[in-house]
């Protein structure tokens, strides 16, 4: 099997179905009798499942481009500014999921719509919420492309900080994963945000539970890449681990953009990396 730097299994996509296929060749050995009009229906068949699989990768495409990149619109204005490093940022990502001539205007179209002053935040959320609902990689993934944007310029103001906070809650995060995130990736919460930092240290599991709390780690707290306290037995740790790892392991993204794809697979590598440190200072085997 292919491994990925961290060990994983490398990422696959979807199978394509061969349906009409075998249709095809079924249809050709019952109207011409012989091996070539078996291999001529079975090659009309491919046809049609290549084509039907690639009008399915379109579709789950369009699903979280439009969203996606009218959130990431309003991202850049919500201080007031579009900067041009926002811009290249956008336009990088629009080069790494690899979108069409089509594709691509749509998500210029909406990456404007979202900056406009009427803009209604809300709507477009609750539209990338539906299309990650059930993959959680996925919704991680959307975050991950979201907090580099707010970042593009190597810090953010309050109020992209404010507004990513409302998508990663939209998303189903809280503020504990969205600071993890935060750390993984070196950034550092705007000054600003010290509430909402505080906050989401002290709604970890586990603390106020009688624990000490630990010194506030420079890079990211291994226990809260898990999502898990540092007072939580070793089992139930052990089995946030197990939960996080198989909901995050990026064979699940289906059809999806290589980027995500990478996204969630530097997820998964980076709830192993956690799950090894804990490991070590506690003392599991």
């Amino acid at each position: 099997m292919v491994r990925g730097a961290a060990g994983l299994p490398a990422a696959r996509r979807a199978p394509m179905s061969f349906l009409w296929t075998w249709v095809g060749a079924g249809l050709g050995l019952a109207l011409g009798h012989n091996l070539a009009a078996l291999v001529l229906g079975a090659l009309i068949g491919w046809t049609v499942d290549t084509a039907r699989h690639q009008q399915r990768r379109l579709r789950a495409q369009r699903q979280f481009v439009a969203p996606l990149f009218a959130v990431l619109g309003a991202l850049a204005k919500s201080d007031g500014r579009v900067t041009q490093a926002e811009i290249d940022a956008a336009e990088r990502m629009m080069q790494r999921f690899g979108l069409d001539a089509m594709q691509r205007g749509e998500a210029i179209a909406r990456f404007n719509a979202g900056k406009q002053p009427g803009f209604s935040l809300g709507p477009a959320l609750l539209e990338l919420r539906r299309t990650c609902a059930g993959q959680p990689q996925l919704a991680y993934a959307v975050l991950d492309v979201l907090a580099e944007v707010a970042y593009a310029e190597g810090s953010a103001s309050s109020a992209k900080f404010q507004l990513l906070q409302q998508a990663a809650h939209a998303l189903g995060f809280s503020d504990m994963h969205l600071l993890a995130l935060l750390m993984m990736r070196g950034h550092a919460t705007p000054q600003g945000a010290s509430g909402a930092w505080q906050q989401g240290w002290d709604a970890r599991p586990g603390a106020g539970n009688g624990h000490a709390r630990p010194p506030r780690p420079s890079g990211p707290d291994p226990y809260a890449v898990l999502g898990v306290g540092r007072g939580d037995d070793d089992a139930s740790i052990k089995r946030a681990y197990r939960k996080l790892i198989s909901q995050y392991h990026p064979d699940r993204l289906g059809d999806l953009p290589e980027e995500l794809r990478r996204r969630a697979e530097r997820r998964a590598s980076e709830i192993n990396t956690a799950w090894e440190a804990i490991k070590a200072e506690r003392g599991i085997v």
